[in-house]
């Protein structure tokens, strides 16, 4: 199937060339990325050098995308929402990496990302692209119908704090209020654009707090999980990965037997979520689509605290978007994905 990649030179973009690159039935026939359009891939990402010999960054123009079976949007957020009102009738299905479109309420985007949404007729329209936790509407949103198939995919932090949470909240384990995820990213979260707080100098051998009880993918956590949450990022001395510890107060009497088996038994049939006893780490999980999660229930305090690990670049984004294609086309969820992480 012929795929587009619509701002393939950032960090989720070259992602998503890499595991298209491995996959059996998608072909990238268009990468698109704005000021490095002209400029051949292997030269601006050596990295896919062998993979992509002669392809050429397109200028970000609908009208190149036409006739493709899919397009990958991994564009700066407030982009996708320009673009995607352009793309029905001339694509079959649409994946957008950025937040532009997984918020259901269109009141909640001045608020969290300080501008009103361009396009909020189309919100309703969009699937949330956590297969694990929203696999039938994908499957829905696959079916033939109106206009193409459209799936916002999840952030990389509202990922590891869903898989981890959800289950416990939708079988009333652990009270919807009161939550509180803490979870540290490596620099590639936020992105390929320069800044001054992600020079190797002001990262090396540090560890921060960011965004404190404003940051925007609050209202996307509360939405997958279904509670109300405070969320706190930090920023890790590291390039790839996410590590979220959430805690949460239970209802019952429950132990770390019971909130493990009711990890295993949600997870059991998904070959990208891992729960172990052991405690998950990041290195575990780069380069593949998986993640990785455990559980402990305090009985001294009375906490039940939940921890996930992933990829933040791969299931925190393409990996992603790729296994939500997979869905959505009809073929292999698991085609193109690695299960196998990368060590040391």
């Amino acid at each position: 199937m012929k795929v587009g990649v619509v701002g393939a030179s950032g960090y989720a973009g070259v992602e998503l060339l890499r595991l298209c690159a491995a996959h059996p039935d998608l072909d990238v026939a268009v990468a698109a990325a704005g000021t490095n359009a002209g400029q051949p891939v292997a030269a601006h990402t050596p990295s896919l050098a062998a993979a992509y010999p002669t392809l050429v960054f397109d200028a970000t123009d609908p009208d190149r995308l036409d006739g493709l079976d899919l397009v990958f949007l991994a564009l700066p957020h407030g982009e996708s929402q320009k673009l995607v009102p352009a793309l029905p009738g001339r694509v079959g299905a649409i994946v957008d990496l950025a937040a532009d479109f997984r918020l259901k309420d269109p009141t909640l985007y001045p608020t969290w990302y300080g501008e009103p949404h361009e396009a909020p007729a189309l919100l309703d329209r969009f699937v949330y692209g956590l297969p694990e936790l929203f696999r039938a509407e994908l499957l829905a949103a696959g079916r033939p119908g109106d206009g193409p198939a459209l799936v916002a995919a999840p952030g990389c932090y509202p990922t590891a704090a869903a898989l981890a949470l959800a289950p416990l909240v939708r079988n009333g384990v652990v009270e919807p209020t009161g939550i509180v995820v803490d979870a540290a990213s490596g620099v590639s979260g936020a992105g390929r654009g320069l800044s001054d707080r992600l020079h190797f100098g002001a990262v090396d051998e540090d560890f921060t707090a960011y965004g404190l009880l404003s940051h925007r993918h609050t209202p996307e956590m509360e939405q997958a999980i279904g509670a109300e949450l405070l969320f706190t990022p930090h920023l890790a001395p590291m390039t790839r990965g996410i590590l979220a510890t959430c805690y949460a107060r239970p209802t019952g009497s429950a132990t770390t037997d019971d909130v493990l088996a009711l990890l295993r038994d949600t997870y059991n049939a998904e070959p990208f979520v891992v729960v172990t006893d052991g405690s998950p780490s990041t290195k575990a999980t780069a380069g593949s689509n998986c993640a990785h999660l455990s559980a402990r229930v305090d009985p001294r305090t009375g906490w039940v605290v939940v921890l996930s690990a992933l990829d933040n670049l791969v299931k925190g984004a393409a990996g992603q978007a790729v296994q939500c294609a997979n869905v959505v086309l009809g073929l292999d969820e698991t085609a193109g994905l690695p299960l196998a992480g990368q060590y040391p």
